[in-house]
């Protein structure tokens, strides 16, 4: 095919492919949630639908890129409603969706959470109206090893418990009638120990008891069950389907990974494989297409 004249502008363009045979985390932030939290009337400390919003946006994500094996939501800011969403997704060491090409795999993922953030918000908010649209900024990082890669997980949900104590006895002192400030001097440079106490002798409540969606972040993953779809003579005819899960519960600890080995098994699936593919290869028809395009332009000008 032959070059227009404009194909120079080409030129111009740097490549920012991430490392090869790396873990890509690809992390969507909610841009200035604190406001959108207090237009929008989310409840204080935690507004449960509204994390159960953002996992649906991310349960999208997983079901849409098949490269991506698994996500970790958080609230990630102190004294707002924990809505500030702050969610990692993983795409498999040997993943080449893309070419891996950092601009591409960002600007899909949060293209995609965005859309769905917007489209899902009737079904957990019925009653408000969306004031205006929620925006949100991505970065891609890459991990060489599954440890370094568990480290960065690790280090997200024992955040999520910092900021989770820390906004929970926040708000309940306000609430109590603290001001912002005051509440702030009362528990600012104080250890777990003090705010759990705080929480239970002066409001009753048992932290440990907190919904572990507050307490531990969410778990996107997904997970192989076996379901009988129908029995033939007596025996039954049994079928694995892939289903995108969510779950409240320790990725610290080694127990988690020990039962879900898939999640950082090095092989992708063969249907996984098969659609990176596909999504390469209609990506490189587009650009052909465009490059086609670019050269008819020429030929009839």
């Amino acid at each position: 095919m032959a070059n227009s004249k404009y194909e120079y502008v080409k030129s111009f363009e740097q490549s920012d492919a991430l490392l090869p045979h790396t873990w890509i985390v690809i992390r969507v932030d909610g841009r200035g949630f604190t406001r959108f939290a207090q237009v929008h009337g989310f409840q204080k400390p935690n507004d449960e639908q509204a994390l159960h919003l953002m996992n649906e946006c991310a349960t999208a994500v997983l079901e849409d890129i098949p490269d991506i094996c698994f996500g970790y939501g958080v609230s990630d800011e102190y004294r707002s409603a924990a809505a500030a969403v702050a969610m990692s997704f993983v795409l498999r060491k040997n993943s080449t969706l893309f070419q891996r090409r950092a601009s591409k795999l960002v600007s899909i993922v949060v293209s995609l959470f965005s859309a769905t953030y917007v489209m899902k918000w009737g079904r957990y908010f019925p009653g408000t109206e969306m004031q205006y649209a929620p925006s949100f900024d991505g970065r891609a990082v890459c991990y060489p090893s599954d440890t370094i890669l568990r480290d960065y997980l690790s280090w997200r949900q024992v955040d999520c418990h910092v900021n989770n104590q820390y906004n929970t006895c926040y708000w309940s002192l306000v609430h109590s009638g603290c001001s912002p400030a005051e509440a702030q001097n009362v528990i600012k440079g104080t250890l777990a120990d003090f705010k759990n106490e705080l929480l239970h002798t002066r409001f009753g409540i048992n932290y440990n008891d907190l919904p572990a969606i507050f307490r531990k972040g969410s778990l996107v993953f997904k997970r192989k069950d076996e379901n009988i779809v129908k029995v033939e003579n007596g025996v039954p005819i049994k079928r694995q389907k892939t289903m995108v899960v969510v779950s409240h519960e320790d990725l610290i600890k080694d127990s988690f990974w020990k039962e879900n080995p898939s999640i950082l098994g090095s092989a992708n699936s063969k249907k996984a494989n098969l659609r990176s593919a596909a999504l390469t290869e209609k990506d490189a028809e587009t650009s052909a297409f465009k490059n086609g395009s670019e050269m008819m332009m020429e030929v009839h000008s």
